[in-house]
């Protein structure tokens, strides 16, 4: 690195050669004496820099330490030109090399074939060295051109996959905008009918509390001038002139004979009107409402396929224990613990004297439709189930009282819940065949599952397996 920076610094830049007989300008700037001859004599400016040069070419000083880098810098060249050629050369022989040693992959001599350090190696002649080492690099060449094909081919897959990532996303986020405008629109038109309807009652009731109003003004307007009347008279103190005077005003004579008190026929128009739920349960009703809009809805599944000791409700939503069946085998296992324990006791006496515990009861219901394609949501409520199981045939969310467990193809992966759901929501994708599983008390995602493939059509899966009939049951959510 340092031979080839010298030599680069003592070439002239006019001839592209290593300095002959150096000379610097006034610049700083050094070149050949006859390159720089040469050009002051057609412009006397520096070559390199344009600066004005007002010495003669032959006037100016040799550069001594530049002439003797450069003799230096020549020499050095010319040995490394010698030691090129002398590259076809053993360096430890001085033999011609004609041997290739396939073992330490090198050039060697004949004399280095038969020398200690190449014992037991193989040879091949140069050019069948060649021959084979070209063979073998074009077979690697295509090897690696058939490569970089194939990871063109996935670099193009890949590229494609972004285009189509972002084209979904965009679909996606114009989807979403829609499903929130639609929600928006819905919310902002019902709110100017609530404030319509409100407004409408408001104008209704002010009416009628304002005709109230006027009713008792018009009466208290007649008596205080009836009072004023009565009160002009009575300030007459001459008998004579008071009697003639109130005897003379008919009108209020009539006033007189007709006044009755009318305190007790008026009432006080109280406010009553009112909107009744939107007043209190405003969010809920409009929920309620809103829920007519929405598309899709949860899936409304009804049970089938029954097995165990457990029922479908009659309305096909539930999974409750069969009681009648849950007693019949009570008793047939009271009897069976009568006959080998060979007493004639009560089946209380029994479980006391030989610890007899119940089994669990268990059953399971599938729904009663397939999920073939597309995507599907649907939302279960728990109650006070203890153990269950819930998801699609295979993969679920498992539950034992005590633990939240995902069941994958039999292999079950415990989990975390913060609380505990009283409804868990289940999303099932078949095109990118995943379920997914949600607390659907808040919506927030709990954990998702890749499906095998061929794993639809399937079912919903609802289990139950516990000790306590009481508990339960399970119940899809319509909404």
């Amino acid at each position: 690195m340092a031979s080839s920076l010298l030599v680069e610094d003592l070439t002239c830049s006019v001839c592209l050669s290593i300095f002959t007989d150096p000379v610097t300008l006034q610049c700083g700037h050094s070149f050949c004496r006859w390159c720089a001859g040469e050009v002051l004599a057609v412009q006397p400016r520096c070559p390199q820099c344009c600066q004005a040069v007002v010495t003669e070419a032959q006037d100016l000083p040799s550069s001594f330490i530049l002439k003797s880098l450069a003799e230096k810098a020549r020499g050095d060249w010319s040995l490394q030109t010698d030691r090129a050629q002398a590259a076809d050369l053993c360096p430890e022989h001085e033999e011609k090399l004609k041997l290739f040693c396939i073992t330490d992959q090198q050039l060697t001599c004949i004399i280095c074939r038969d020398s200690e350090k190449h014992e037991r190696h193989k040879f091949k002649p140069i050019k069948e060295a060649d021959a084979a080492l070209r063979k073998e690099l074009e077979t690697f060449l295509q090897n690696v051109s058939g490569d970089i094909s194939a990871v063109e081919g996935l670099a193009d897959r890949q590229r494609e996959e972004i285009s189509k990532s972002r084209k979904k996303s965009e679909n996606l986020m114009t989807q979403i905008s829609n499903q929130f405008r639609e929600m928006h629109q819905f919310l902002t038109r019902r709110e100017k009918q609530i404030e319509n309807e409100l407004k409408q009652k408001q104008e209704d009731e002010m009416k009628r509390m304002d005709e109230s109003l006027r009713a008792v003004e018009t009466v208290l307007c007649e008596n205080r001038e009836l009072q004023v009347k009565v009160n002009s008279a009575l300030e007459i103190k001459d008998s004579e002139s008071f009697l003639k005077s109130w005897t003379e005003d008919e009108n209020r004579k009539a006033k007189r004979a007709s006044f009755r008190p009318r305190a007790k026929e008026l009432r006080v128009e109280n406010t009553s009107f009112s909107l009744w739920p939107y007043e209190s349960h405003l969010q809920f009703f409009v929920w309620k409402e809103m829920l007519e809009i929405i598309q899709p809805r949860a899936e409304r599944l009804s049970l089938s396929n029954n097995s165990g000791q457990t029922v479908i409700s009659n309305i096909g939503r539930s999974l409750i224990w069969d009681h009648a069946k849950d007693r019949s085998e009570s008793a047939q296992r009271l009897q069976n613990a009568n006959y080998n324990a060979g007493y004639s006791n009560s089946y209380s006496s029994i479980n006391r004297q030989h610890n007899y515990v119940a089994p669990a009861i268990s059953g399971q219901a599938f729904s009663s439709s397939q999920f073939t394609s597309g995507q599907h949501y649907w939302e279960v409520d728990v109650g006070s189930a203890d153990c269950w199981k819930l998801g699609i045939n295979k993969y679920f969310l498992d539950y034992d009282g005590q633990r939240y467990a995902v069941c994958d193809q039999g292999r079950n992966r415990n989990i975390t819940i913060s609380n505990t759901p009283q409804k868990f929501g289940f999303y099932l994708n078949c095109s990118s065949q995943q379920l997914s599983f949600y607390d659907a008390d808040n919506m927030t995602h709990i954990d998702t599952v890749d499906l095998m493939p061929h794993s639809v059509p399937t079912s919903a899966y609802f289990h139950f397996q516990d000790r306590d009939a009481n508990h339960g049951p399970l119940t899809v959510c319509w909404y």
